[in-house]
């Protein structure tokens, strides 16, 4: 193995992406989940900007400061710094992520986690989206190495399916806890332990 690529929800970060829906239904109640999937996803392959969504669902005002007040309220697991730090010293380490490029850019500075990656693959940046294997094999290409010599690790098992499909070995990071049949770790601890062995 010589890289680990990483998602960034419910994995890097607590927040798994299903907050948004209840944070939105608290000011609009009435609004569908489908709705504001719709909305956030046409974000996530950069096809509108972040500000567009907070707009397109009905806020007002200063539509910037409400955006960070959202963002605010995700928080880091902080068992990645060390990870990160320890896991730099064998591996390559990449960054994919499903999420509008403004967003991404301001959580990977706030959390200034930038510096710990060599390669980063925001579905807003890239206009694809996970489970698209293009993704993948992006991210492979900008490693220069194949996917076998790559584990993929994200809490969503289709995408790790699709990780599988391009021939990478896959880890589910269990922080949404689900049913899972392959590897799979709770926390860095468990995935450092499970990399020693690879």
């Amino acid at each position: 193995m010589k890289a680990v690529i990483l998602d960034m929800y419910g994995v890097i970060l607590k927040e798994t992406g299903d907050g948004f829906v209840p944070y939105v239904q608290m000011t609009f109640p009435k609004l569908q989940p489908q709705d504001i999937y719709e909305t956030w996803n046409r974000a996530d392959i950069g096809e509108i900007s972040s500000l567009e969504v907070w707009r397109t669902l009905g806020y007002q005002g200063n539509l910037e400061e409400i955006e960070k007040d959202y963002l605010d309220t995700i928080e880091i697991n902080e068992e990645f710094y060390e990870f990160a730090e320890k896991i730099k010293e064998h591996f390559k380490l990449a960054l994919i992520s499903n999420d509008s490029s403004r967003w991404s850019k301001y959580l990977r500075e706030k959390f200034d986690i930038n510096k710990y990656f060599d390669v980063i693959s925001v579905s807003g940046d890239l206009k694809i989206k996970k489970p698209d294997e293009r993704i993948f094999n992006l991210t492979l290409e900008k490693l220069s190495l194949e996917a076998s010599e790559c584990i993929y690790v994200d809490d969503r098992r289709y995408n790790l399916e699709a990780a599988n499909a391009v021939g990478m070995n896959t880890v589910l990071f269990n922080s949404r806890e689900v049913q899972f049949e392959g590897q799979m770790v709770n926390n860095f601890g468990e995935l450092q332990c499970k990399l020693k062995k690879a």
